[in-house]
């Protein structure tokens, strides 16, 4: 898609990125971040022109101001990098893509852009396919199934033609914007080295060096999830705790063995964890005197857990987790509400993370023989 040049040159300053916009549907008012700032400008019906003040090369965000305030529904959002010294232009007909052009950089970018839309078409059509599954209600195991079977080949595939294409236009500098597209560590770091030196220690390097922290980050939190994934494996024979119930008495989970018990580590600050109460309940009187729960209120403050607690009416055990307890750490809980089956020995049947269908499938496995 072609943008309209004007016949009349705007200058350029070198500290600043020259933008112009033409978005159908927009509106009259644009909102822009970029390093913790947020700047808004005026247009017209989706045409905006303005300059912001850029010292690096760094990502810019162009997003509808209302989304600023938590409206998100059919929200516009356009991540772009942006280039000091440069004049960029951003249309869009639909809502259904975008084009980015403009002087030197951006023109190379849009190629780039294109050639990108075009290898990861696969995986486009995948996610497409995958929300479809989520909102027809497939459980989270096949999805789980589906992501590993499916995505998981045609991501390493998609990564593998941009490490050979950012090889293949390695003096290029919009090529150094597809880097934190890559996988792993090594992976950006064969990229990196590959890039020529004028574009990995020219005006590029910012966003080289953001994707390579980026990946750093990633590799950390694969380590720490390979970690947890150790603890929560099922047979993992849980750490004994004691926490103070709801009337301040000290609670052993060891007390309780002998029995199934449920983990529920939860929050009343939880919107999700929350959400799951009543099919808990449901659960909890349908198969009565089978299993106990006990539900472990986390990143929580007193008064507001005895609240939840007798506001919705939960007929289970109650115990509360302090800031310095090492439960958390122990249990390498990573996300809320996190539901932790044990057998009567205290063995790990099966963790599950977020508010999930198959929790209750298991559960009618378990005690609906």
């Amino acid at each position: 898609m072609a943008f309209a040049m004007s016949p009349v040159a705007w200058a350029v300053d070198s500290n600043k990125l020259h933008v112009k916009m033409d978005v159908a549907g927009l509106g009259d008012s644009i909102a822009v971040l970029h390093h913790g700032q947020q700047l808004f400008f005026a247009g017209k019906q989706g045409h905006f022109e303005f300059d912001i003040e850029l010292t690096e090369v760094s990502e810019v965000i162009f997003v509808e101001p209302r989304a600023l305030r938590g409206d998100m529904e059919n929200i516009h959002v356009y991540r772009v990098p942006g280039v000091p010294g440069e004049e960029m232009h951003l249309t869009a007909k639909d809502d259904n893509r975008y084009d980015v052009m403009g002087s030197g950089f951006y023109a190379q970018y849009h190629q780039v852009d294109l050639w990108d839309e075009s290898a990861s078409a696969d995986l486009r059509q995948f996610v497409a396919s995958f929300n479809a599954m989520r909102e027809a209600g497939v459980e989270r195991d096949s999805l789980n199934r589906y992501y590993n079977d499916v995505y998981l080949p045609l991501l390493e595939k998609y990564r593998g033609t941009l490490l050979e294409y950012i090889k293949a236009h390695s003096s290029e500098e919009a090529t150094a914007t597809l880097v934190s597209s890559l996988g792993s560590l090594n992976q950006v770091n064969e990229a990196v080295q590959a890039l020529s030196p004028a574009v990995r220690e020219g005006r590029m390097k910012p966003l080289i060096d953001a994707a390579i922290a980026d990946k750093m980050m990633e590799a950390q939190r694969a380590e720490e999830e390979a970690k947890a994934a150790l603890k929560q494996a099922p047979g993992t024979l849980v750490p004994d705790f004691t926490l103070n119930d709801i009337n301040s008495r000290p609670l052993r989970l060891s007390t309780l063995r002998g029995k199934y018990v449920i983990l529920d580590f939860w929050g009343s600050w939880c919107v999700w964890c929350i959400k799951g109460f009543p099919k808990m309940k449901e659960y909890y009187e349908k198969y009565k005197g089978k299993f106990e729960i006990i539900g472990i209120a986390c990143n929580d403050e007193e008064a507001k857990w005895k609240a939840a607690v007798n506001r919705h009416k939960l007929p289970w055990k109650h115990v509360i987790c302090p800031d310095d307890s090492p439960v958390l750490i122990d249990y390498a809980i990573q996300g809320f509400p996190t539901k932790m089956i044990l057998d009567p020995d205290g063995k790990i049947v099966k963790t599950i993370v977020g508010e999930d269908p198959s929790f209750y499938t298991l559960l009618d496995e378990l005690f609906g023989k």
